[in-house]
């Protein structure tokens, strides 16, 4: 089983609620895009979102703690990001799952992946070392070749019984608490240290998208883009990924 874990940041952060909802529903119908029936969702949120789309597999866990104050924008999005990626860790073990997997509220994922984790149940996890990046509303994708894991925090699977979950979990702490689940370019080589080697994805597993207006780590603004990479967005890719046209 894999629980995919999707922190939502809050409406009152958001430049956007309504843009915010709309590229997470478009998220969630991704993820639930899986060829294996042998996973869940969990998405961590203070609000629930604005959406038409619901499955079964998919649940909220409202937070109710309050949004860290901290004079870096970055530093307190990903505060509140880690305590949303620990409750949803957390939640997952009722689940029992074998894996586990972090996908941030405006991505998109392969639709094997679930699959891969059945029939792995005993791997420790995957690192993503190739992925796409998507321009939003553009008729093409750019392929990143080497260490995509660096880029995106839609990177890595994880086996949950290897995972340093704390037993007394404490949500009202700072940035440097939640690092372990932050830092995601940094897990392989944990992974690695700790003698728990992940294995590269053998396929590409994520689209990490720009352009929405809500990315959190200010990417959207310096992130080039190399012509050499560009690739058509497919009907196979866009099937896949189930990344489709987010309404107007």
């Amino acid at each position: 089983m894999l629980v995919f874990i999707v922190p939502l940041k809050s409406a009152k952060v958001s430049k956007s609620w309504y843009k915010v909802s709309q590229l997470l529903e478009r998220t969630l119908k991704s993820i639930c895009n899986q060829t294996s029936s042998q996973f869940k969702v969990l998405v961590v949120c203070h609000e629930k979102p604005i959406i038409q789309f619901s499955n079964s597999a998919v649940q909220y866990i409202q937070v109710t703690y309050d949004i860290p104050e901290h004079p870096n924008k970055i530093v307190k999005g990903l505060t509140d990001k880690g305590r949303k990626v620990l409750r949803g860790l957390v939640e997952a073990k009722k689940f029992n799952p074998t894996h586990i997997m972090l996908v941030d509220a405006d991505d998109c994922v392969s639709s094997k992946l679930a699959t891969l984790v059945e029939e792995n149940p005993f791997c420790n996890g995957w690192y993503f070392s190739n992925g796409y990046k998507y321009l939003e509303g553009k008729p093409y994708i750019y392929i990143k070749r080497t260490r995509f894991y660096t880029l995106s925090g839609t990177a890595n699977i994880l086996k949950y019984d290897i995972l340093d979950i704390p037993n007394h979990p404490e949500y009202n702490r700072g940035y440097g608490y939640y690092k372990f689940y932050l830092d995601h370019q940094k897990i392989p080589d944990k992974m690695k240290a700790q003698n728990f080697p992940l294995k590269p994805l053998p396929y590409i597993g994520a689209i990490y998208t720009l352009g929405g207006g809500e990315n959190m780590s200010g990417n959207e603004d310096i992130l080039k883009f190399n012509w050499l990479n560009r690739r058509k967005l497919t009907d196979k890719i866009r099937n896949e990924f189930a990344l489709f046209p987010l309404k107007q």
